[in-house]
């Protein structure tokens, strides 16, 4: 009796402590959307007393001089002889970049700053006339905010409409319970469960869309913890690498994989699914493994927290509302994985993410206020990365740099070759978007491949395509990443930011790298290429 009395108290001092710490956590919540009385570093509690270091202090100054210094030295310094589109996107490139890298301006107001340079640098060209000619500020207005709304964005609202009805009707923290009941209490287990999870629904709903509903299955676990805690942090890189490692899984999982799938069929049959997959899922579960090991090695979150409790899940019958949330995102998910097959109806996956926006809000299931809740910093910060890599193919910036690499390789082996478009692609798609890249860099691979004896070209194409997804070095170097460096807990403080991912992004980019250019190859020959 005394032994059962002791597990009792025990068991009741743990739900009311995590009881507390989520109502009280929701409660916050709510004012921050009625009032933003909440400040974000304090909690509302002011105390001038306090001195920040002068490094922190002068930090946003100085990093903002740098950069703006970098912009007009670009600018003035000729790199690009009569080629001024091309100066001036480098200097963008390298302005943004650095503005992205320190922070001196959060992330999506840098984004924000990318289509002012773009219309007024002149970097977008007209192709389509002989010869090219630079567009003109009030024909790139349009072009360029053109550029920044398109399917990618569709698909990232359509994310988080699924992700908010699946949270505010407590369907997320059901499955979460479900999952994490499954694979055991210990931290190291559950941050594993939690990114191959994440990989797996990448391959079937692409990597924009899983992480967002990957997020919203780890809230029950990130309202019990603070923001600063090494789990948190854990578990909101693990799932973000965890999606761009998706990325590569399937031929629907992201768009650069339907791009080399068109440029390997060219001159013969498209490789199928099965060989896809016996190439992309031993690179992708390996590169979990290996991050998942980095996350440890880097955040230890087992010294912190000795196990994550299993929360008792609810045994209320399912609701009529909880039914047709889950049909209507099953439904979007079905149809997602079906793309191929529909596009000749929908044209595009952005169009089927309009679903769950119309199933949601148009019959009460979510409100204008869920919708004023969307994650809007993470869409404007997608829109700058669209019109940056809009804005380095168009200038010719990345063709010049891709076309330097391509005499460089001459005369290389088949192995060298692919570690050094592989470096290209790494270095490249860290700063612009992962499908930009991939349009510009695949069909320059293309060729060198179809050049040299053998004609390796799909096993270039193939590799330079996983890379793509393994280039995970920035916040911005994916829309997982933009995902993972705007979550936010209910008092406004973010969980990781951009030092957490020079300390695991870039590392685990470089060993998806290795990974890529050793067993990926390896795979690759075996299958034929």
């Amino acid at each position: 009796m005394d032994k059962a009395e002791r597990e009792l108290r025990s068991e009741l001092r743990e739900e009311v402590g995590f009881e507390r710490n989520t109502v009280w956590r929701d409660m916050v919540a709510m004012e921050r959307r009625t009032g933003a009385v909440v400040r974000q570093d304090t909690h509302g509690i002011t105390d001038d007393t306090i001195r920040e270091p002068w490094v922190k202090r002068y930090w946003q100054p100085m990093t903002l001089t740098v950069s703006l210094i970098a912009l007009v030295t670009l600018l003035l310094v000729p790199i690009f002889e009569d080629e001024p589109e091309k100066q001036n996107c480098l200097a963008l490139l390298v302005f943004a970049s650095l503005l992205w890298c320190t922070e001196a301006l959060p992330l999506f107001v840098t984004s924000m700053i990318v289509p002012l340079l773009v219309v007024v640098l002149r970097v977008l060209v007209d192709r389509t006339v002989s010869p090219p000619e630079r567009l003109s500020p009030e024909k790139a207005a349009p072009a360029v905010f053109h550029i920044m709304f398109g399917q990618v964005i569709m698909l990232l609202l359509g994310g988080f409409a699924i992700a908010a009805a699946l949270s505010k009707h407590f369907i997320a923290k059901q499955l979460a319970v479900a999952i994490l009941s499954r694979v055991g209490r210990r931290p190291r287990d559950v941050l594993l469960a939690n990114m191959l999870v994440a990989t797996f629904a990448s391959m079937w709903i692409s990597n924009v869309a899983a992480p967002v509903l990957c997020f919203s299955l780890v809230q029950p676990i990130l309202r019990t913890l603070p923001p600063t805690h090494p789990f948190a942090k854990a578990l909101v890189i693990g799932i973000a690498l965890a999606s761009n490692l998706g990325g590569m899984t399937s031929p629907i999982s992201s768009p650069q994989n339907i791009f080399a799938i068109e440029r390997m069929s060219i001159g013969g049959d498209p490789p199928s699914w099965l060989t896809w997959f016996a190439v992309a899922l031993p690179v992708a579960f390996f590169g979990n493994v290996l991050c998942w090991g980095l996350i440890l090695i880097v955040y230890k979150p087992g010294l912190k927290i000795k196990e994550v409790r299993p929360l008792k899940p609810p045994e209320d019958p399912l609701s009529a509302t909880q039914i047709y949330v889950v049909v209507v995102s099953l439904a979007t998910v079905a149809l997602w994985c079906c793309n191929n097959l529909l596009s000749h109806i929908t044209g595009e996956m952005g169009v089927l993410a309009i679903l769950p926006l119309v199933a949601f809000f148009g019959f009460g299931v979510l409100s204008k206020d869920d919708f004023n809740g969307f994650l809007w910093n993470v869409v404007m910060l997608a829109m700058g990365g669209l019109a940056l890599g809009e804005a380095v193919k168009s200038s010719g910036l990345l063709l010049t740099i891709a076309q330097a690499i391509q005499s460089m390789v001459d005369g290389l082996d088949l192995w060298s070759v692919l570690a050094i478009f592989c470096a290209l692609v790494l270095m490249a798609t860290t700063f612009i978007s992962h499908t930009v890249g991939a349009m510009v860099i695949l069909p320059i691979v293309q060729s060198v491949g179809q050049q040299m004896p053998g004609h390796h070209d799909k096993l270039l194409v193939m590799g330079a395509a996983l890379m793509c997804s393994g280039a995970m070095g920035l916040p911005v170097s994916g829309f997982p990443n933009m995902n993972a460096v705007a979550l936010e807990d209910p008092t406004g403080v973010n969980y990781v930011d951009t030092v957490d991912f020079l300390k695991v992004g870039v590392p685990g980019s470089v060993m998806v790298y290795w990974l890529i250019v050793s067993v990926g190859y390896v795979l690759m020959r075996a299958v034929g290429y």
